[in-house]
């Protein structure tokens, strides 16, 4: 059994990563890390394996450097911040993934591929009114992917925060008398809990850390 913790339990992600991990037959839940709940990182990473943390930007770098010195794994899905210090940070392993969605992968790996042919695109990325940073992580994953493949600059990301959409993208390319739209939506944060899941069962046996990106464990 994987002995795992979530910092951000309260949170409406933390309570989902909360609920999938107790229902996983190779898990369990041995700590809800929140501010809400009266209770901190340091309050559970003695018995935790695994940290996942669905915090804020503000908190998740020091919460990862935490993990890494008690020398517990971390799975980091809290977009935001810059992880550059934990380049150099040893004791434990770290995954980062701006999205666990499976189709939201796949849409960043078509878009790069198409970005090879079209170049011409933009991003629409739309999420709900309480997420912080802007543009998304997935955005911007999604605008390296695309900018690396086709060896020109990034494209423009359009961001909407609107209530009733939880997290959806479109990339529209365009081209001589044509365009191609990729979109992914999300009617239920249900969809990155496999991702989650996955992650929670890998990071241990990392051979890199930290580790970007889901489309490294598939």
């Amino acid at each position: 059994m994987i002995a795992v913790a979530v910092a951000g339990a309260a949170g409406r992600m933390g309570q989902s990563v909360c609920a999938a991990v107790e229902a996983a037959d190779d898990m369990e839940l041995v700590g809800r890390a929140d501010p809400a709940l009266g209770t901190t990182l340091a309050d559970v990473l003695p018995i935790a394996e695994v940290v996942v943390d669905f915090t804020i930007p503000d908190t998740a770098l020091a919460n990862a450097l935490a993990c890494l010195e008690a020398g517990v794994h971390i799975v980091i899905g809290t977009t935001g911040f810059d992880p550059e210090p934990l380049l150099t940070a040893r004791g434990a392993n770290v995954f980062i993934a701006p999205n666990f969605a499976i189709g939201a992968v796949l849409m960043m790996k078509f878009a790069a591929e198409a970005a090879r042919h079209m170049p011409a695109a933009e991003i629409i990325e739309l999420h709900h009114p309480a997420k912080i940073d802007s543009p998304s992580g997935t955005a911007k994953r999604t605008a390296e992917l695309m900018a690396a493949a086709s060896g020109g600059p990034e494209p423009i990301i359009h961001s909407v925060r609107l209530p009733g959409i939880v997290a959806d993208q479109e990339v529209i390319f365009g081209d001589l008398a044509q365009t191609l739209t990729l979109r992914h939506a999300t009617t239920s944060r249900d969809s990155f809990m496999p991702g989650v899941l996955l992650a929670i069962r890998k990071v241990g046996g990392l051979t890199q850390s930290p580790l970007v990106g889901l489309e490294h464990l598939l």
